[in-house]
């Protein structure tokens, strides 16, 4: 008998992760209770998804405001600090501002406008508009801010970020200097030692600083990427993809994952007899429309995956195989030939017409944002995803 059902993505239950937990057994245990107390058989390719969370909570890799600011001060100066482009957020980056803050004598913030990168907006675009300004070379301060668009508290948590970002920099003995611009050179008229924390662009703004001048130029990706006085550290994002774990500390982006799919994958072998994809696994590579809110706000989706999981989808349309290539079948023939073209199609479909239309994306950015939207980020209590039939198509 066909199967009659494709891909399916579970979110599994697991105990509370605690530092220095045995992550590798808890995960493959609890999948495989799971699969018995749920009847479903476990398969070859399919794919075990972990949140970075907890990945990062096993390693215990925290770090405290006090180690951000000593090595923010050590590698910036301690004076003025430029801190370009970061985003809007209590959980992400107001932490880490806090210990930002507390490594210099002055703070002159640079905002984004009229949204930050991943799209959480200071001011909407037709208000930008009926302003006549222009975001792409008008520099605006905080008064001219406010004299122009008044208080714009964000429509999803309330917060008013200008207003909750200068008060946070003074709280923490610093000077306060906030201005809105979209040209990372701008930041040099006020100080030439800059702190970019964008995430994507990061690359782009270092080598623009780079070029006029700067002094000094660390992105947020080089404070902590090596440990201060024993904190946890991260050597490839520093402070990318780190979140608020208590009013003090941060839980960084979690370190060196590759030994632990790996070795997750053999134990799942050595259980099950099944090869088993394994996946760590960040904030979904989706957006919002409504909110128009970008959700990827870690450096990367997937920081660790089996081999299995390189590369993209390598699919057929099938409509615009019924509309075209078979237009003059239907029912059973019209099967039959689809399921023939999909058995002999080429290994690489790049530049085909009957491939348009299919999703160009890295696998593990797609499978990574079903698991993100899976788990969800907040009590379901399911850190471990199981997506079964991910790779199956209409002849399996």
């Amino acid at each position: 008998m066909e199967r009659k059902v494709g891909t399916v993505s579970r979110g599994i239950r697991c105990p509370i992760f605690r530092e220095g937990d045995d992550i590798a057994k808890i995960v493959v245990d609890s999948v495989i209770e799971a699969s018995e107390a749920e009847g479903f058989a476990l398969r070859d390719r399919d794919v075990v998804g972990i949140t970075e969370s907890v990945v990062a909570r096993t390693q215990g890799n925290y770090a405290s405001v006090d180690a951000i600011a000593k090595d923010v001060k050590n590698k910036l100066g301690g004076g003025t600090i430029g801190v370009i482009f970061p985003i809007l957020s209590r959980n992400r980056f107001a932490i880490c501002l806090r210990g930002i803050s507390k490594g210099a004598k002055k703070i002159v913030l640079m905002l984004n406008y009229p949204s930050d990168e991943v799209g959480n907006a200071l001011v909407s675009l037709d208000q930008v508009d009926e302003a006549g300004v222009n975001p792409y070379s008008d520099v605006l301060t905080e008064e001219k801010y406010r004299e122009l668009f008044g208080v714009n508290p964000h429509p999803f948590t309330g917060v008013d970020y200008i207003q909750y970002y200068g008060d946070l920099i003074r709280s923490c003995g610093a000077e306060a200097e906030i201005i809105l611009a979209n040209d990372p050179r701008v930041i040099l008229r006020y100080t030439d030692s800059v702190l970019n924390c964008d995430i994507h662009s990061r690359a782009r703004t270092k080598r623009i600083l780079k070029a006029a001048g700067a002094k000094t130029v660390v992105g947020l990706d080089e404070i902590l990427n090596e440990s201060v006085d024993g904190s946890g550290f991260n050597s490839s994002y520093g402070l990318l993809g780190s979140n608020k774990s208590t009013e003090d500390t941060v839980k960084l982006f979690p370190q060196d994952c590759f030994g632990l799919v790996n070795d997750i994958q053999a134990k799942f072998l050595e259980k099950t007899g099944k090869n088993i994809e394994v996946m760590i696994y960040g904030d979904g590579a989706f957006k919002d429309p409504v909110g128009q809110i970008w959700e990827l706000a870690d450096p990367i989706v997937s920081p660790a995956y089996t081999k299995g999981l390189e590369g993209t989808p390598n699919e057929l349309k099938l409509k615009y195989l019924a509309d075209n290539d078979f237009a003059d079948l239907k029912g059973d023939e019209l099967k039959k030939a689809i399921e023939e073209a999909i058995r002999e199609k080429d290994g690489n479909l790049v530049g085909s017409m009957a491939s348009q239309g299919t999703t160009p994306r890295r696998l593990t950015d797609l499978i990574g944002s079903l698991c993100d939207l899976t788990s969800g980020s907040g009590d379901k209590g399911t850190p471990v995803i199981l997506v079964q039939g991910y790779f199956d198509n209409l002849t399996d």
